[in-house]
């Protein structure tokens, strides 16, 4: 285990990107609400209900799979142009000259260092996003913190907890796999990179949703 290669991974990774997720999840979390209380009141006029459904939709579908998309796009493009470049200037060749495996030596660092990240980012947008809601419910629904809370602890238990975090594992698990296959498989040139790029990011996020899928199902 490469660990100074890890960390410097968890640094772009996760330092680098927690930025943008915060804020993509914060305002994901307020159209939640919203929305949430347009329909409510329009259907049964009582939006008392909200912060629960709110908060049961952001902490098992919002929080993992934003912070998935979001990493897809900005840290999976990156390794399959990375990789992709190392595979057309022959650094992969002068690795195997060397006797190192490339899998291990460029792959594995990338893959422990996205898992850990996306589970440590999936829960900061939880978090947050919790945090956005809240704050919406006080100032827009008028519901207090503590009703907003009350709500939240009668919808959510550890279960979803748990659900979270096993899909942060399973799309940091499967996106730098992605990323670095469509990396060795690049072709010569820029538009041999853009193609590899493009393709990666495509097939992440399609895995992402399946894998979301399959995931609530067994969950649900």
């Amino acid at each position: 285990m490469r660990w100074k290669e890890i960390f410097r991974q968890i640094h772009l990774i996760g330092n680098q990107s927690l930025f943008i997720i915060v804020l993509s999840v914060s305002f994901a979390a307020m159209v939640t609400i919203l929305e949430s209380s347009f329909h409510m009141k329009l259907l049964i006029q009582n939006d008392s209900l909200v912060p629960g459904f709110a908060a049961m939709l952001i902490f098992k579908e919002l929080g993992a799979v934003i912070t998935a998309l979001l990493l897809t796009s900005r840290v999976g493009a990156g390794m399959t142009a990375e990789i992709g470049t190392m595979k057309i200037t022959e650094q992969i060749d002068a690795l195997k000259m060397l006797g190192i495996d490339p899998f291990k030596y460029l792959v594995i660092p990338r893959w422990v260092a996205m898992i850990l990240s996306a589970l440590f980012l999936t829960l900061i947008a939880n978090i947050i996003c919790l945090i956005c809601a809240m704050l919406v419910s006080q100032f827009y629904l008028g519901l207090t913190q503590g009703l907003f809370l009350a709500a939240m602890n009668r919808f959510l238990h550890f279960e979803d907890l748990l659900q979270a975090c096993s899909k942060a594992i399973c799309f940091g698990a499967v996106i730098p796999l992605i990323s670095c296959f469509w990396g060795f498989r690049c072709e010569s040139g820029a538009e041999g990179v853009g193609r590899a790029t493009t393709n990666s990011v495509v097939s992440s996020s399609i895995a992402i949703i399946l894998i979301d899928f399959v995931l609530s199902s067994v969950f649900s």
